[in-house]
């Protein structure tokens, strides 16, 4: 295969052709460069999703986009799909899945996560469920923050149980920011990377952007905001229906949460999450996207340590 633009090549091949070892290791291909030109050999499989995953990083830095190996490696783990290209592109059925925010463009990283982008920009409701790693939290901030500049909603609220994960940290020192702040900083993470920070510092000053536990939303009714509950197995059945019908006019809902990874004290109380996608998944107007191992976009090793988790049924 050739590519046009040779500008494209060096970033393309990485440096000491880091980039081709690293489809040649995932794929069992051998891959030669002459010029402009890479001859692939090995099994036709290999041979074919490495075309297609060489192609769609030659796609991606023509697109402006960087070109990392946790983006390669979500490449090569999409290739596996019948339409890599396609799906990508929305050419298949309707425009292209992507969020668009101040800092950077988000386009899926798992076959897993194209649905689940399509979700977020129509559904109201949308209950995503997973291991870590998958882009379920980090998604659903990239969607809203990007509703939040656009205007479609006037405020982004984010919230999660301040519940220990097995650990006894004891009382916090400070005032109550301080105290709920550890719990919340997977959020403040996923937005500082999409928003530039003077402006998170801006608009968290101005009540536009609010991070608060979910004791914080009793009694209250959300409009025109768009709400993400993060580590929503941690809920009670109460607080999960309490947290639900806070939804409001011209607003949107995402509830994450992995049903594997319950930390409610005592052990024997069932998770909000599981009992609410079991009594919502068939209403209309509410979405589920269920994530596996494979949509894993961290190292790859995390999808590797998650399948072995999983295959020990603890």
């Amino acid at each position: 295969m050739s590519f046009e633009d040779q500008s494209l090549l060096v970033p393309l091949f990485g440096e000491f052709d880091a980039n081709l070892v690293q489809v040649e290791n995932r794929l069992g291909v051998f891959i030669s460069a002459r010029g402009d030109q890479l001859q692939i050999e090995g099994p036709q499989d290999s041979v074919a999703r490495a075309r297609d995953t060489l192609q769609a990083m030659y796609d991606r830095l023509a697109k402006g986009q960087d070109l990392d190996s946790g983006a390669i490696e979500s490449l090569i783990a999409m290739s596996n799909e019948p339409t890599l290209e396609g799906i990508i592109s929305g050419e298949d059925d309707g425009p292209p899945v992507m969020i668009r925010t101040r800092r950077k463009t988000i386009v899926p990283r798992s076959a897993g996560q194209i649905p689940y982008m399509r979700q977020l920009a129509k559904d109201d409701i949308i209950f995503a469920l997973g291991p870590a790693g998958t882009g379920k939290t980090y998604l659903a901030v990239a969607q809203a923050v990007s509703q939040l500049i656009s205007g479609s909603v006037q405020r982004l609220i984010l919230s999660r149980p301040a519940v220990e994960a097995g650990e006894k940290l004891g009382f916090l020192p400070g005032d109550m920011k301080d105290k709920v702040d550890p719990y919340l900083r997977p959020l403040y993470d996923a937005l500082f990377d999409c928003m530039p920070p003077e402006q998170v510092e801006r608009r968290l000053a101005s009540g536009e952007i609010e991070i608060a536990p979910i004791a914080f939303m009793r009694g209250r009714t959300l409009a025109d905001s768009f709400i993400i509950l993060d580590e929503a197995q941690n809920t009670t059945r109460e607080q999960m229906k309490m947290f639900l019908t806070r939804f409001g006019q011209n607003s949107r809902m995402v509830i994450c949460g992995d049903p594997k990874q319950v930390d409610i004290p005592g052990g024997d109380r069932m998770s909000g999450l599981a009992d609410a996608v079991g009594r919502l998944e068939n209403v209309e107007g509410i979405a589920v996207s269920r994530f596996t191992s494979a949509d894993v976009v961290r190292h790859p090793i995390g999808g590797r340590i998650v399948e072995a988790y999983e295959g020990t049924g603890e």
